[in-house]
């Protein structure tokens, strides 16, 4: 039995299946729909297929991260039953909520000076920042102790690749991410853009590719790239999709079909609907371990 509670944001995008048997803990993000707040609670408050249709419809979405005091009512029990905490945030390149996390930290332990909390900043997002969970489970349960834990997790984080895809650049216009005119005449070509996420966590475009088909093959071309090993790569792989599981299955194939020493079948989940909320649907990510990012 761990000494210590393995602990995450919600926008780690695996199911509550996987963080229940995994036995990672999890707090929720917040994002609103037509300016009703709902929990980005894995699904169960809303299913993903409802949110991404809401989208497409045309519904306005907005997001919220967990506040200082959401933190101190989450952490809070877990210290008073004598665990300390390794809590891992979504990255500091896309969102604040570690600045949060930090302060509930810091009054926390002034009121249980015994116990500590370890706040990792991930430097990741969507389900590459749930394959970083896992692997800390893994080390949790050889035995690593909460701060042997925290200091791999430190070393390691940016072997983690990210690179995503999007078929619809609708909600990146909506989003000011790129121009209207942009959006427009990427559109009228058929430019699906490539982007990963670099070295402080922040997304970066890397290519603009004229058809699904095209972009799909580039992905995988990434992986084969980037991952340890190249082909040889023996590690776990998992894919993450806003309402185009389709493109993100056939994705899944040509990694299978490139990489026969995979851990194995690929791993896919929905973006969830924090990170769902900015995309939009019709985005496929990737993650895989690799040497680390660099840029």
């Amino acid at each position: 039995m761990s000494d210590f509670v393995l602990s995450c944001c919600s926008t780690a995008d695996l199911t509550a299946e996987h963080f229940q048997q995994r036995g990672i803990s999890y707090i929720c993000f917040h994002y609103e729909l037509d300016g009703k707040e709902y929990p980005d609670d894995c699904g169960k408050t809303m299913d993903f297929e409802t949110f991404y249709q809401a989208m497409t419809d045309g519904a306005d979405t907005k997001t919220s991260q967990v506040n200082t005091g959401e933190f101190e009512a989450y952490f809070e029990p877990f210290l008073k039953e004598g665990k300390d905490i390794v809590h891992v945030c979504l990255s500091s390149g896309i969102s604040g909520v570690i600045n949060s996390a930090n302060v509930a930290k810091a009054e926390l332990e002034e009121r249980y000076p015994e116990r500590r909390i370890y706040v990792v900043d991930s430097l990741g997002a969507s389900s590459g920042y749930g394959l970083l969970m896992d692997r800390l489970a893994d080390l949790r349960d050889q035995g690593m102790s909460a701060k042997e834990v925290y200091e791999w997790a430190l070393e390691h984080r940016l072997n983690v690749h990210h690179w995503f895809f999007s078929t619809d650049l609708k909600f990146y216009v909506k989003g000011g991410r790129i121009s209207k005119t942009s959006g427009f005449v990427g559109g009228m070509l058929g430019i699906c853009p490539l982007l990963n996420m670099d070295d402080q966590g922040r997304l970066i475009p890397r290519s603009k590719i004229r058809t699904k088909r095209k972009v799909i093959q580039a992905i995988v071309d990434r992986m084969e790239e980037n991952a340890d090993g190249g082909r040889e790569y023996s590690g776990k792989c998992y894919i993450s999709q806003s309402a185009c599981v389709e493109d993100a299955k056939e994705v899944a194939r040509l990694v299978e079909e490139r990489f026969p020493k995979l851990d194995g079948k690929v791993e896919i989940n929905y973006v969830g609907t924090t990170i769902g909320s900015h995309t939009g649907p019709g985005t496929v990510a990737l993650f895989f371990w690799g040497k680390k990012r660099e840029a």
